[in-house]
């Protein structure tokens, strides 16, 4: 089959690669029929996040049609179309008990990217994520092995469009999640940080919510003029003033209800946070997180669904304290989300397909990463087809 691998920073390549096999008794094997490239992929593109090997398999944000099942998997058959969650889940641990299925215990055979982990278990395995996270290959690709196909795979109605449902898989619930864990509701303020895919996903969430003033911080004009445009955000540009300051002032000097951050450690930060980045010395840019403590109002709520890694130097927690903040953070659990975003998108609530800016072939793949990573052609997200 062909599949978009990895080859090092800046170097991914569409090559033949062997099919897929069902490896355990409750994998199935799916024939993809579209797939994305997130701004997660880009933190593996730029070799930001390690254990990658030459020849992974990357992508997260798949869906496609079941061509065969082992014969432990009972929720699904051959022929059925599905979306598939960027988690790996089992269903049947402590924390999947709990819904909390990013968290679970037994996929991941890997250590993933906890600095002290001591003996703690490891959260799920993800798609197409590096050998801390299971090394599964992942998506972007004409099949691909999933495992634990009863627990997560949700079927899709014949009268949905691939391009409907495809962000099921992760940024839709990713950004929903995020707004839920704010607190923030009817009537209430937010503001989002980072105009990518899962900001917009969280202000098309915050939108139906109720959510009554949303502001969107970004430097990028053609991602913010979007949001403005689709989900009446107040779009706010860090190049041109001081984001926190400027929410705040709109805000009667408080702070907005909730915050999410979802732009992560590759945020564009000082000098200093560079240069000790690139010493190693430092381990995220703790820019938007600053900026987004001091734009919460006192008892306010931080939420994070941007990737971090590592140390952050000016973290500054003794903000947080004296603000009263909680801070909400991790991957999405995104199985406990999918039936009831996939019944809003039935019901016209959500239009996620509205993000979609460039259609290629999976051929095309290496040029759709360039172009998302560059910001050319005002690209917003990238949509493939084998």
């Amino acid at each position: 089959m062909r599949a978009l691998t990895y080859h090092g920073s800046h170097d991914v390549r569409v090559d033949t690669v062997p099919d897929p096999i069902l490896q355990d008794p409750d994998d199935a094997i799916l024939k993809v029929t579209a797939t994305a490239i997130c701004g997660s992929d880009l933190h593996m593109y730029r070799g930001k996040i390690p254990a990658m090997q030459g020849g992974d398999i990357l992508g997260h944000e798949f869906m496609g049609e079941v061509v065969d099942v082992g014969p432990n998997v009972t929720n699904l058959q051959k022929g059925d179309r599905v979306v598939v969650p960027f988690v790996i889940a089992c269903g049947t641990c402590f924390f999947c008990d709990m819904e909390a299925y990013s968290a679970c215990e037994t996929t991941n055979p890997d250590r993933g990217s906890i600095m002290n982990k001591k003996k703690l278990r490891s959260g799920a395995a993800l798609f197409g994520f590096s050998h801390l996270y299971g090394g599964i290959p992942g998506g972007q690709a004409e099949y691909v092995r999933v495992p634990k196909a009863n627990v997560g795979p949700i079927k899709i109605p014949s009268s949905l469009a691939d391009e409907q449902v495809l962000f099921l898989s992760d940024i839709l619930p990713t950004g929903h999640q995020a707004v839920v864990n704010t607190g923030v509701g009817k009537g209430g303020s937010l503001a989002i940080f980072g105009a990518g895919p899962v900001g917009q996903m969280a202000a098309a969430s915050a939108r139906m919510l109720g959510v009554e003033k949303i502001f969107m911080v970004d430097h990028h004009p053609f991602r913010l003029e979007f949001a403005r445009q689709t989900y009446g955000v107040i779009p706010v540009n860090f190049d041109e003033v001081d984001a926190a300051e400027y929410i705040i002032e709109n805000t009667d000097y408080r702070g907005v209800d909730g915050v999410v951050d979802a732009v992560g450690f590759e945020a564009k930060g000082s000098t200093i946070e560079t240069v000790m980045t690139n010493m190693k010395l430092e381990g995220s840019s703790g820019k938007a997180l600053r900026q987004c403590i001091a734009a919460c109002r006192r008892g306010g709520t931080i939420s994070v669904p941007g990737v971090y890694a590592g140390f952050i130097h000016g973290f500054l927690f003794g903000d947080i304290f004296e603000k009263g903040l909680t801070v909400k953070a991790g991957q999405t659990h995104v199985q406990k989300f999918m039936p009831e975003l996939l019944a809003a998108i039935e019901e016209g609530k959500l239009h996620p397909n509205a993000i979609i800016s460039h259609r290629l072939k999976l051929e095309q793949a290496a040029e759709g990463y360039t172009m998302f990573d560059k910001k050319e052609d005002e690209c917003r997200k990238v949509v493939l087809t084998p």
